[in-house]
C-alpha cells in the first residue's frame, strides 16, 4: 500500500515529532510513505477568513501536487476536512474542476481514519510507558470528517485503566482558526473550560488528531502553569506502543 503524506504547516513548523511518528507508524504497518516536496499549505486559513481567491490558488496547487497520488493521508483533521469537503465548493462554475477535487477528496484521509478504514487496524498493543491519558476530539475530527470513538478505542487499548475519557469531549476547545482572533473572549472561556475538564481527569498526557487544537491547548496550559501536562498527536503514542 502506498500513500502520499500531506504534512500540514503546523506539523512542519511546530510539531516535527508528530510528523516523524506518523511516518514511523505507517511504515511499521507496512505502508509505503511518499512525501511530495512541492506541497504547501492546504489553504484552510484563507478559507476561514473569506479570502476565496487565495484559497482557490492553494487548492489548485494542492491538486497539482497530489492528483496522481493513490491515497493521501493528512496528519491533522483540519487539513483532511479542507481537502475532502471544501475544495470542490470553491469552484461552483467549473464542473470539471469540481469533479477532480471531489475525486481527490475521496482518496484523502486523516491519519487515524486511514488506519481504521483502509489499513484495518483493530487493536493496538499496550504502551510500554503507561501514564494517565485523555483525548481531545476536535470539531473538524467530529463534524468535519465524522470520526468518532476510533482514537479513543486505540488509546483505551494502549493504556487500559490509565485512559480517562474527557468530560464534555464534543465541546470546542475555542481555537476554531480565525474564531479565536475574532472572538478572543469567547475563545478564552471555551479554552478555560476545556483545560478545567482536562485537569479533572488527572491526565498527564492529552492526545488529539488536530495540531491546531494542540497548539491552543498547550499555550493555554503554559499560561495557567500546568507544566505537568504534555499535549501529543495520537501518532506519537502509537509509535511508542508499536516499538
Amino acid at each position: 500500500m502506498k500513500i502520499s503524506l500531506l504534512l500540514t504547516c503546523t506539523a512542519d513548523l511546530l510539531y516535527p515529532a508528530s510528523a516523524r511518528a506518523s511516518v514511523e507508524v505507517l511504515e511499521k504497518l507496512g505502508v509505503e510513505v511518499k512525501f511530495p516536496r512541492l506541497q504547501t499549505c492546504c489553504g484552510q486559513p484563507w478559507l476561514n477568513t473569506g479570502n476565496l481567491e487565495g484559497a482557490r490558488r492553494l487548492a489548485l496547487h494542492t491538486l497539482e501536487v497530489f492528483e496522481d497520488a493513490q491515497t493521501v493521508v493528512a496528519i491533522s483533521s483540519s487539513c483532511a476536512d479542507t481537502v475532502r469537503n471544501h475544495y470542490a465548493e470553491l469552484f461552483p462554475d467549473s464542473p470539471a474542476l469540481r469533479d477532480r477535487f471531489e475525486a481527490l477528496g475521496q482518496r484523502t484521509y486523516e491519519f487515524c481514519q486511514f488506519l481504521h478504514l483502509v489499513v484495518g487496524i483493530k487493536k493496538m498493543p499496550r504502551h510500554p510507558d503507561p501514564a494517565r491519558t485523555t483525548y481531545h476530539s476536535s470539531c473538524r475530527t467530529l463534524r468535519g470528517i465524522g470520526l468518532r470513538g476510533v482514537a479513543e478505542e486505540y488509546l483505551a487499548q494502549m493504556f487500559v485503566e490509565d485512559f480517562v475519557p474527557l468530560p464534555e469531549q464534543e465541546t470546542c476547545c475555542g481555537f476554531g482558526g480565525s474564531f479565536s482572533v475574532k472572538l478572543p473572549e469567547v475563545s478564552g472561556r471555551l479554552l478555560a473550560d476545556k483545560l478545567k475538564n482536562i485537569t479533572t481527569t488527572g491526565a498527564t498526557r492529552v492526545a488529539s488528531l488536530d495540531l491546531s487544537c494542540l497548539t491552543h491547548l498547550s499555550t493555554g496550559a503554559r499560561r495557567l502553569g500546568l507544566a505537568g501536562i504534555r499535549f501529543l498527536h495520537l501518532a506519537e503514542l502509537m509509535a511508542g506502543a508499536l516499538k
